[in-house]
Formats: structure tokens, C-alpha cells, sequence
């Protein structure tokens, strides 16, 4: 996943430097130079990094295909090609834009606008910042109140790591462990600046014990389920101390070795890990 770009990373838009200039291409008879500069509006700072330019040639070759006739990774890459016709697409992150260009012998100056911006977004119960690896968001486009089924426009998205985005609505689903512990929230990307989004979840993690007497050992090969009161199983395993991430409210343990059942209710309170023992009798 690209670096966020410099500019979106400064608070006043107008303070961001905004690079030393690509070194001058003259062009020869036969060759034009195509000037290319990207910005995040038509009055926001030039992008200076993490911008992906591709030039391809205006027509299909026998196979249908559009011929890639350069890649520059300069955030304002001057490039020499013969004079004719093609099409330049430009991208950042998951923002991109194109359009066609026709090069004379000279150079033809072209500046794009992406509209983008930067999404990073941690989790946490209560003030505890949630592991990165205990936790994992789904990216949406619009609003989760539209009603409509869709696809995700980014399925896994780490703690921490910066997306780059189209200005625009959209929501995250975010799962902490496997379980229930899911937040839904809609968040609005602006261009030219970094959302922080901190997303709270209402959740414990919670260890299993199938145990003969209070406090002794846990059984092994227990077969675990843990339901809602109303019956809805939440979570399966197996094992003698099974680690599940609940939402917060109440359940039921369901412990099953060697062919007998046992059970015990239970209250999961926000930020409170514990252990639960199901003694067997």
C-alpha cells in the first residue's frame, strides 16, 4: 500500500512545498515531450509522490490490447515520444484519471486533478488501542444506510496503514476477532487531507476452561459453542483454553468431552478480558 503523499500529511494546504520541478527534456525533431503534473484540486498543492503514470497508444493493436508505451513513478515526469496521438491514465492509490493527448515537436504541458485523500483507521476498546492483528475493516462505497448490497471496495484494510481514496462518503465495517464484535461507521474522505478514523469497539476477550473442580486443570479435546440467550450460536471451537472475542452483553458456554454436555452462563462487561470456568459435574 503507497505512502501517503507529503502534501496530505500538512495541515494548511497552501504551507506544503511542492518539489523542485522534473529536470528539463528538450525535444529533438522527431520527438515531442509530454509535461505531466497531477494535483488534488485546481487550487490544492501538486502531488509530489505516489502518483503511477502510464502512456498508451491511442488505437488497439491486432489483439485488441492498448500498447503501453511508457510508466513513470515521477510525480512530474517529463516524457519523450514521437509526435502522434495516445492516451495518458494517471493513478494514486485508488484515485486515478485519464484522457487523450496529441503531441507535436514540442512540449505539450498536462496537469490532471485527483481528487484524493487518506484514510488511516485503528481500533480500540475503551483507551486500549486494539492489536493490528486482532482486528480487521472493510472499505464501502456510500453510506451504509442506502439499503443496497454491495461488494466491497476494499476488503482488508490493516490498522495503521494509509489508503488513498477519491474524495467521497463511505463505511467501514470493522471485526474485532471473529466473532461479534462488529462496528459499522460512515466516514467522508476530503482531498488533500488525512482522515484519522478511531473506530470503538464494546468487547472482552474471553478464555474457556472445561474444568473437574474449580480452579484445576482444563480437559482437553473439549468442543466448545457459545451462544446468544435466545439460542443463536456465536462462536465453535475446540480445545482446552479456547480465546474468543466477544461483544459485550450476555451468553451461554456449552462444553462437550467425552460425550457428556455442560454449560454455564456467563456476562461479558467492555474492556474486562476474563476467564470462564465450566466445571464438570
Amino acid at each position: 500500500m503507497p505512502n501517503l503523499p507529503a502534501p496530505l500529511t500538512q495541515a494548511p494546504a497552501a504551507a506544503v512545498p511542492l518539489g523542485a520541478p522534473a529536470p528539463s527534456v528538450a525535444a529533438t525533431p522527431a520527438q515531442a515531450v509530454l509535461a505531466l503534473t497531477a494535483r488534488y484540486g485546481k487550487d490544492l498543492p501538486v502531488i509530489n509522490n505516489g502518483l503511477i503514470w502510464r502512456v498508451y497508444s491511442d488505437r488497439p493493436d491486432a489483439t485488441g490490447a492498448f500498447k503501453l508505451m511508457r510508466e513513470d513513478h515521477g510525480a512530474t515526469p517529463n516524457i519523450v515520444l514521437p509526435p502522434g496521438s495516445y492516451v495518458v491514465h494517471v493513478s494514486l492509490g485508488l484515485a486515478s484519471a485519464v484522457r487523450p493527448v496529441t503531441l507535436r515537436s514540442d512540449t505539450d504541458r498536462e496537469s490532471f486533478v485527483l481528487p484524493a485523500g487518506g484514510l488511516r483507521i485503528e481500533g480500540r476498546v475503551g483507551t486500549s488501542k486494539i492489536p493490528p492483528n486482532q482486528i480487521s475493516f472493510s472499505i464501502y462505497k456510500g453510506s451504509q444506510f442506502e439499503g443496497t448490497e454491495r461488494a466491497p471496495l476494499v476488503p482488508s484494510v490493516t490498522a495503521g496503514d494509509v489508503l488513498l481514496l477519491p474524495e467521497g462518503t463511505y463505511y467501514i465495517v470493522s471485526n474485532y476477532g471473529d466473532a461479534n464484535s462488529v462496528v459499522r461507521s460512515d466516514i467522508r474522505v476530503q482531498a488533500a487531507k488525512l482522515t484519522d478514523v478511531t473506530i470503538s469497539h464494546r468487547a472482552a476477550v474471553i478464555t474457556l476452561k472445561l474444568v473437574s473442580e474449580k480452579g484445576g486443570e482444563a480437559l482437553a479435546n473439549t468442543a466448545w459453542s457459545v451462544l446468544t440467550p435466545g439460542g443463536d450460536v456465536i462462536k465453535e471451537s475446540i480445545g482446552a483454553f479456547p480465546r474468543v472475542i466477544l461483544a459485550e452483553g450476555e451468553y451461554r458456554a456449552i462444553a462437550k468431552n467425552e460425550g457428556k454436555v455442560f454449560e454455564r452462563g456467563f456476562k461479558v462487561v467492555n474492556g474486562v478480558d476474563g476467564e470462564i470456568e465450566v466445571v464438570a459435574h
